[in-house]
């Protein structure tokens, strides 16, 4: 469909008359092949980049020139070199960069130039989507950002990203042109990618070497310079390369034009695939100079190398590039249009005015009838956009909720084991083999039914299984929340008990007392309000009251006990699960000396008598720790293994001397692993991903059935709003945060989505669908009725002058 729409509007600029351009045959089904997965993945599919695989079709001359309403003629010969080469000249309107003269290099009858142009795009793709898959956790547990603000900031990056392509269009359409515009953008582009993989060093900040940064505000800074840099460039160039594409293309390749956009579309899902797969990967293995954390700055990195990669492969074509010259942007005349019929409406605001059919009709003055008509059919659309962003709202949360809600599952499905945030890839897989499907199996058996599934229906339909999708993430979380440990309020104090000592212990709590034998500990840890908790007593057979009350509210505490008198309140800053699916370890030196350990090669730290160490996390897999001390007899082993460890959940290490001299180490489980599967989130994946399928693609096809010839970029802007506007409103909901269960979080947005897809039912039982082509037909034909004589630029000859001639 995009390859045939490009043709449809190459037509258009070369000055095709209507009733033959709007009688191209056009086959709907490629549209729906080259899925909407992007409506919310910013690339250059179309005139304004609806994304990655959005289908209105790119403009050929320029980001938006199809639909500027200036008909140039081009007329292009083909000159017959003596070697056999074949150089296109273009006399007018468009034509080679620089001269009218260039060799055309084709490759199995396709422009070597495309081949670039496909290249960059796969790179682009693996660079953006690789970028923004391991994003949320990135503000989460290396910013430490938590939830709300992790959620608001990737949405308004998303937001951002679907609002440059207006920018964008605009430099291409009436600055730059298409070329250069992407070049310019893309050095930003990259230069913003290598920005953020820098901002994720550790050791950029970590002046004094333990682990985290001193100065984290310098991280912050330079990861949001670096979006912003990314949003300008991925949305500035959305707009343009696609319609790069199709313009290098001439008349009468209509059938390579399509196979090209098929091609774009593959190197499009196979970028964006590949990279929501290999980008968690590579997060999750450990670096650093100086103390070994998660690999943000290669996982970060690699996606950068890319977007460097794509912007030389596009330069090195330049050579081979047909290059067309900005024309204007269609989208400017529109506004004027438009704010010269609301001020001619003010300043005619009296009822000795008669009033008009339409408020459009107060432009007649200064505008023509036909310019006129197609903003209305553009506007009447435009009207039915406004519930739409709800539907963004709920799409978009599969990268920030959607991953968060991974990170408290168990990432083991079989004998696969996948990190929260590669649970994205499910969406990329679905959307391959779904939409085949819906064209193939069940929109032709829907049709054999005798139902009328009108596009305005099938998107209700859309938005209603989008809806479903997160009651199904909802019930998902009552699940997951059922497995939660429960932490402690802001004015509570949570406190477990560790004995390892070598006689048992009476602890008296408020209320209870529990007797603790050797290196053992109570079984959970025990909640007290703040203000009634006055002291915790500990005693053995024989020896006084001991009084404890060195504890911090809102905290959990580990009280290490050794002897009635001797204790140590360690305070184990868990709060939460641990982040994105990792595995807390700490040690507890129970020893009469200092002793120093070594896990995985990644941590080294000491640990002094009766004390424990902090908190170090791991993925899962099997874990090697090395302990050194001078007190080690010769003929004993110091390194040891953990046993098998899940995701999420969090050990304490007793390390104590057997009696032959040797170490022993003793697992404690302070925070259980988490048991609900990740394959849980495939039901809401799948209906997410129907609804897209069904909502997205069929939205697009609509808008492009509805719109005049020469305001496709008009309606591809209100729709690229509209994404925008959707990530607005989860920012708004997450700013407010005022739910202290998420799964409630979940049933707002589904109920917001079925009301709004009610509302939307209803307006679209009142829409009447147009054919803008018959429109403009009749339009050319009454024109043509009125100046005849313009229809025909050369004079007709008397038959007395034919015959001499």
């Amino acid at each position: 469909m995009k390859g045939a729409l490009e043709d449809h509007a190459v037509q258009a600029q070369k000055g095709v008359p209507q009733a033959e351009l709007h009688s191209t045959d056009i086959p709907l089904e490629l549209v729906r092949n080259a899925s909407s997965r992007d409506h919310a993945r910013p690339t250059g599919t179309a005139a304004l980049g609806v994304g990655a695989r959005s289908l209105l079709p790119p403009s050929p001359g320029s980001a938006s020139e199809a639909a500027s309403g200036l008909r140039t003629i081009a007329v292009v010969s083909r000159i017959q070199s003596p070697a056999g080469d074949s150089k296109v000249v273009s006399a007018a309107g468009g034509g080679a960069a620089g001269s009218g003269m260039f060799l055309r290099q084709s490759c199995f009858g396709y422009p070597v130039s495309i081949f670039f142009i496909v290249i960059n795009e796969f790179c682009e793709r693996f660079s953006y989507y690789g970028m923004r898959a391991i994003l949320i956790l990135y503000f989460q547990s290396f910013l430490r950002w938590n939830d709300n603000l992790s959620t608001a900031i990737y949405h308004t990056f998303v937001a951002l990203c679907y609002l440059t392509p207006i920018l964008g269009a605009l430099i291409a359409d009436s600055w730059l042109g298409k070329f250069k515009t992407i070049v310019s953008l893309s050095i930003v582009y990259t230069i913003g990618q290598a920005v953020i993989a820098v901002s994720s060093i550790n050791d950029l900040m970590d002046f004094n070497h333990d682990g985290d940064p001193d100065n984290i505000s310098v991280h912050v800074a330079l990861s949001m310079v670096g979006l912003a840099l990314i949003a300008l460039g991925t949305g500035g160039i959305k707009p343009c390369v696609s319609a790069f594409g199709g313009d290098q293309f001439e008349k009468g390749q209509e059938k390579q034009r399509n196979r090209f956009f098929s091609i774009f579309y593959l190197a499009i899902n196979a970028g964006s695939l590949l990279s929501t797969i290999i980008t968690p990967m590579l997060r999750v293995q450990e670096c650093g100079i100086h103390s070994k954390k998660a690999c943000y700055p290669l996982a970060f990195g690699v996606p950068a190398a890319l977007m460097a990669v794509s912007l030389i492969v596009f330069v090195i074509g330049s050579g081979m590039y047909k290059k067309v010259q900005p024309q204007g942007n269609v989208m400017a005349k529109v506004a004027r249009c438009v704010g010269f019929a609301i001020k001619n409406r003010i300043r005619h605001r009296s009822k000795k005015f008669p009033k008009r059919e339409h408020w459009l009709d107060w432009a007649n003055e200064k505008y023509d009838e036909q310019l006129i008509s197609q903003i209305k059919m553009v506007t009447r659309v435009m009207f039915l956009y406004i519930p739409l962003p709800m539907f963004w709202a709920l799409f978009d949360q599969q990268g920030s909720r959607w991953t968060l809600q991974a990170t408290t599952m168990n990432g083991k499905i079989g004998i696969i084991e996948i990190q929260p945030d590669q649970m994205q890839t499910v969406n990329a897989i679905l959307i391959v083999i779904l939409v085949p499907i819906m064209d193939a199996v069940v929109y032709p058996l829907i049709a054999k039914c005798g139902f009328n599934f009108t596009s305005l229906k099938k998107m209700t339909v859309g938005m209603f299984l989008a809806s479903m999708a997160f009651v199904a993430a909802a019930i998902v979380q009552v699940e997951i929340e059922k497995t939660l440990p429960v932490f402690p309020k802001g004015n509570e104090v949570q406190i477990k008990v560790l004995n390892i000592g070598n006689d048992s212990m009476n602890i008296s709590f408020p209320g209870t007392t529990v007797t603790l034998d050797q290196m053992s500990q109570t079984s959970e840890f025990m909640t007290f309000s703040a203000d009634k908790l006055t002291s915790i007593n500990i005693s053995s057979t024989g020896s006084p009251l001991t009084p404890v009350t060195d504890f911090e509210q809102g905290h959990r505490h580990t009280l290490l006990v050794w002897a009635p008198n001797n204790y140590q309140v360690v305070k184990d800053g868990l709060n939460q699960k641990p982040e994105n699916g990792k595995n807390g370890i700490r040690f507890v030196n129970a020893l009469a000396e200092s002793f120093n350990v070594t896990m995985n090669e990644e941590i080294n730290e000491t640990v002094t008598s009766h004390n424990a160490s902090k908190y170090h996390f791991f993925s899962s897999g099997r874990m090697s720790f090395t302990i050194n001390s001078s007190e080690i007899a010769q003929h004993c082993g110091n390194e040891f293994k953990t046993p098998y460890l899940e995701f999420g959940s969090a050990y304490t290490y007793v390390i104590t001397r057997k009696g032959d001299g040797c170490l022993e180490p003793t697992v404690f489980r302070d925070i259980s692993p988490n048991t609900v599967s990740m394959a849980l989130q495939i039901p809401q994946y799948f209906l997410l991903t129907c609804g897209e399928v069904v909502f997205s693609v069929t939205g697009l096809e609509f808008s492009y059935s509805q719109a005049p010839s020469n305001m496709k970029s008009v309606l591809q802007a209100g729709w690229l709003l509209t994404v925008a506007i959707g990530n607005f409103i989860v920012l708004i909901v997450a700013g407010a945060g005022s739910f202290s269960e998420q799964w409630a979080e979940y049933v707002l947005f589904a109920a917001l989505l079925l009301v709004v897809s009610v509302i939307f039912a209803i307006m679209a039982r009142f829409y009447t669908y147009v054919s803008p082509a018959e429109i403009e037909a009749q339009f050319d034909t009454d024109e043509k009725k009125k100046y005849p004589e313009e229809s025909n630029p050369y004079p007709k000859l008397d038959s007395a002058l034919q015959t001499q001639l």
